[in-house]
């Protein structure tokens, strides 16, 4: 007995010793625990101020790819019809350069172009002004008819290309005998009555073009199906769809024959000189 109650204080020392041992570890994890924290929490907050300094130090990008000819290095300057410019979109930008490609010395190889030009155009330039009418449009019978006075599979005929019934509309006398359409003067007169009418209409020299070639009620049939009016944004057949820009690539090739292959620049000559074509 007397044994036994020695053992208490022993007791009561170790027991005293286990609480103190386990409380000492209850705090050190408690202290292990609170500095991972920190160290966490610092780790995090130094990630997100590095990650803020590298995207302010970061330039800023463009959320779209800018679609302009400027980023080829090429302008739209010098590049229009009838005092109007025309867009400065890739896929314009292509479609002139294919048409500048098809009509260039290597294409066509011939110098007869600019020889009818120096010869028709100082007849075609006084009669458009005379009616108002931009002188760019002296390129479409270049276009139309490459200067020439054959009858086409569909009846066209003469420098402006008019069917039969067209050219009797706007006053060319065509049969019996008679083809007006073949007459440079009297067939130029009545295009640019046909003309200045599809302007009337269309409100733009680019849309009264393509209305030549087209027709003017397929054209307006497009517009209105397509609720577009810009000529260039406008899907269109392909041979109105590239009809302005053959129209262009003439005009600059006719400008500047040597840029295209063309050695010779054509001079005018003076209109008394071709008494018979009037």
């Amino acid at each position: 007995m007397f044994d036994n109650l020695l053992c208490i204080p022993y007791l009561c020392t170790t027991f005293t010793k286990m609480d103190c041992s386990m409380n000492r570890k209850k705090m050190i994890n408690k202290h292990l625990i609170t500095c991972s924290v920190i160290v966490v929490l610092a780790v995090i907050f130094k990630l997100n101020i590095c990650s803020t300094i590298i995207a302010k130090s970061r330039p800023k990008t463009a959320t779209f790819t800018t679609k302009f000819i400027s980023d080829n290095n090429v302008t739209a300057a010098g590049y229009s019809f009838a005092n109007e410019s025309i867009p400065t979109s890739e896929a314009v930008y292509r479609k002139m350069q294919y048409s500048l490609k098809k009509h260039n010395y290597r294409t066509i190889h011939s110098h007869i172009l600019q020889i009818k030009a120096e010869r028709l155009f100082p007849i075609i330039e006084p009669i458009l002004k005379a009616y108002g009418i931009p002188e760019d449009f002296k390129y479409l019978p270049l276009v139309e008819s490459g200067l020439k006075e054959g009858t086409s599979s569909k009846g066209a005929s003469g420098l402006w290309q008019f069917m039969p019934g067209t050219a009797r509309t706007y006053g060319l006398k065509v049969g019996h005998g008679i083809d007006e359409r073949l007459n440079i003067r009297k067939a130029t007169i009545a295009a640019c009555r046909y003309i200045k009418e599809l302007h009337g209409e269309f409100k733009s020299w680019t849309l009264a073009a393509a209305a030549y070639n087209n027709g003017s009620i397929k054209l307006a049939k497009a517009i209105n199906s397509q609720s577009e009016d810009n000529y260039f944004r406008m899907k269109l057949n392909r041979e109105t769809g590239n009809y302005v820009y053959n129209l262009i690539a003439m005009k600059a090739i006719i400008a500047n024959p040597k840029q295209y292959g063309y050695n010779n620049y054509y001079s005018y000559l003076q209109p008394k000189n071709f008494i018979a074509y009037n």
